[in-house]
């Protein structure tokens, strides 16, 4: 018997869901605060946690085997620091894990927090999945994930991908410390408030606001715009996100004198989508999942095509590119059938940052992560030869590795940074 059907589980019921608290773990710093205001409209109270220190990667790694991969470990580590905190009603809150499904470990981070939470005696501690791929299906009857809800959700990633992109734009060339960092708070919030008064939030709603975010990022002083190297962040989803996770990566390249550059969630959810469409295509699986998933993609790369008109109208920043081109430049260097993890996607998002010139970039992976290390670094020899300009730096992260050694491999990547 499999580990999923001995261990007990506590079900999220209808009535939880309205006095429960469900405690999330901060994965996307600015995309998840949108994400949460929208569940909150669907009768779902949650909280990102926002802690940070070594003692989140020791209580994961108290209560998890230390050959489990880092997120696992951080992730898994948070939300138990989090119960023992004192700060919480253990008996009024959940646990939620996000889950992509498919062959990344990460599809079975959930029964390792449930294993540790009976072993803490917090096995009365209900675990929801969020997922889109029909894992745990029925198993939290108050918790139910609907097409309006995967609408709104697409909409906040959206829009705080627009944030993420100009704010990271903004940073290192702002006149007045802080600037930035008020325009996304303030854009956070407003979005946030429009999110909870109308409930469903219409587009041509969404686009009024992608057009405010870029007007507001807009109106920041800046010196010298855009005249830094500029360093490309890529890698496994959680640690290429995460501050807990990489160390507070953005944080040091700013200190060095960098501007840094992330590809946005978006892209990963249509890189998600099209797998679905490519698992028909290559493996003979349902056709009709395809087809769903194929409107999906079209819906998310129309939306993001429309944010790229407003930001290239307004003239001030530069635009990320459409991902149609980026699954064109990934097929060039890999196959689309390389789909665990980040897959294709990896290689994808250092070309595309290549082209669009960004040639420092810095490929951020938990050791001995499988996916990462044959998508990520395996493609880095690949992808050097059809651009040889490219100044790329493979970084591990895990409870052992020093900081100061990683800093020190990402300093030497920038020394020879254009």
């Amino acid at each position: 018997m499999s580990e999923s059907r001995e261990l007990p589980r506590v079900s999220f019921t209808e009535e939880m869901r309205k006095e429960y608290t469900i405690l999330v773990p901060n994965m996307l710093p600015i995309q998840i605060k949108l994400i949460l205001a929208i569940m909150d409209n669907f009768g779902y109270h949650m909280e990102v946690l926002e802690t940070e220190g070594p003692q989140i990667a020791e209580t994961g790694l108290k209560n998890v085997h230390n050959d489990t991969c880092y997120p696992a470990l951080l992730v898994i580590g948070q939300l138990i620091d989090a119960l023992e905190s004192g700060k919480y009603d253990t008996h009024k809150v959940a646990l939620m894990l996000p889950q992509t499904g498919g062959g990344c470990r990460a599809s079975n981070y959930i029964y390792l927090l449930r294993k540790a939470l009976i072993k803490l005696g917090y096995d009365y501690v209900p675990v929801v999945s969020l997922n889109f791929s029909g894992l745990e299906k029925n198993e939290n009857p108050g918790f139910k994930i609907t097409v309006p809800m995967i609408i709104q959700i697409g909409y906040g990633a959206l829009l705080g991908d627009l944030i993420m992109q100009l704010y990271n734009q903004c940073r290192p060339y702002v006149v007045h410390e802080g600037d930035a960092e008020r325009a996304s708070d303030e854009l956070i919030k407003k979005i946030s408030s429009d999110f909870a008064k109308e409930k469903i939030l219409r587009y041509h709603k969404v686009r009024t606001l992608m057009a405010l975010i870029v007007k507001r990022f807009a109106q920041i002083e800046l010196k010298d715009f855009g005249s830094k190297p500029k360093v490309g962040i890529v890698g496994e989803i959680y640690v290429k996100f995460s501050p807990l996770g990489n160390n507070n990566l953005e944080k040091f390249l700013l200190s060095e004198g960098t501007e840094p550059v992330l590809p946005g969630l978006i892209d990963f959810c249509m890189y998600w989508i099209l797998n679905h469409i490519y698992d028909n295509k290559l493996y003979g699986r349902s056709a009709k999942i395809a087809s769903v998933m194929r409107g999906f993609y079209f819906f998310l790369r129309s939306k993001q095509k429309d944010m790229i008109t407003i930001i290239r109208r307004d003239g001030h920043f530069r635009a990320p590119m459409p991902f149609e081109e980026v699954r064109k430049l990934a097929m060039e260097v890999i196959s689309p059938g390389v789909k665990m993890g980040e897959g294709w996607l990896l290689p994808g998002e250092m070309v595309e940052l290549i082209n669009e010139g960004v040639k420092n970039i810095v490929l951020t992976q938990p050791f001995g992560c499988l996916p990462n290390h044959i998508a990520g670094k395996g493609m880095v020899r690949k992808i050097r030869e059809i651009y040889p300009e490219a100044n790329i730096v493979s970084v591990d992260y895990d409870p052992g590795a020093s900081r100061i050694n990683q800093e020190n491999r990402i300093k030497l990547m920038l020394s020879a940074a254009e």
